[in-house]
């Protein structure tokens, strides 16, 4: 990772924080973005041992997304990593989701809209503006954090679940136009509910017990960003049973296969 350039959106907390971290302990600079919560993505690069540049920036705003580019390689003089974090979850629709779900023609149309431009148009804006520096140096990684099929077919998870559905498609359609070019394109997912910022404060602290730490993405996704994994594109892996010894018993299948 010495010579790599990642970005990591909405690491200001949860997931984003702990891949930024990652990333950054394996050698890699790294820009790391959020999209108002500036002391939260301030502190994560104070953790980074000087390896780590915030930024705040909104990834729905193709403004932001270019900047967020621009000022990558202004800085660091290249971009190799992509990764397509920052999103919007349920608490936004309710605080009880997790309890009471809402039906989803009671989702205020605005809270979909949010949820949406985040999860789906804000990876397509970030990748479009990367994707042309990532095709010029001949290689390059993209990789969009999923979640598992049941949580996008749980009723009451509307819009987040077909959100990230859509996210998979987005994967599956980037990678088939960038084979062959050193690009690569996958989806990674923690395996299950994860203690983020998307759970909500009301969350029994019985059940938060077992939630997945958000540590758990971290070595397979340093494995997705490695030059060990060239030609490994349009997959979606899980981290909870992703293995070193073998990375591809990580593979979840297709979603919709």
């Amino acid at each position: 990772m010495d010579q790599r350039v990642a970005i990591v959106t909405g690491a200001g907390r949860g997931l984003g924080r702990a891949m930024a971290l990652g990333l950054a302990r394996a050698g890699a600079r790294v820009v790391a973005t959020a999209a108002r919560e500036g002391a939260e993505v301030e502190a994560t690069a104070a953790l980074g041992g000087g390896r780590i540049m915030a930024l705040v920036a909104d990834v729905t705003q193709e403004t932001d997304a270019r900047r967020v580019v621009a000022e990558t390689l202004e800085r660091f003089g290249r971009l190799d990593i992509l990764v397509n974090n920052a999103g919007r979850g349920m608490k936004f629709v309710s605080d009880s989701f997790m309890t009471e779900p809402t039906r989803f023609w009671e989702v205020r149309p605005a809270v979909w809209r949010l949820v949406v431009d985040t999860n789906v148009n804000g990876p397509f804006l970030m990748a479009q503006a990367a994707t042309p520096h990532l095709l010029e140096a001949g290689w390059g990684r993209i990789v969009n954090i999923s979640m598992i099929q049941a949580t996008m077919r749980r009723q009451g998870f509307s819009p987040y679940g077909p959100s990230k559905a859509a996210l998979e498609s987005e994967t599956a359609i980037w990678a088939a136009d960038l084979r062959g070019t050193g690009v690569t394109v996958n989806a990674l997912l923690p395996g299950g509910a994860t203690l983020t910022g998307m759970i909500p404060a009301g969350f029994p602290e019985a059940s938060r017990a077992g939630l997945l730490s958000p540590e758990i993405i971290v070595p397979p996704l340093l494995w997705l960003v490695s030059s060990e994994a060239d030609g490994v594109t349009g997959l979606r892996f899980d981290a909870s049973r992703w293995r070193r010894e073998d990375p591809l018993a990580g593979v979840d299948p297709a979603c919709w296969g």
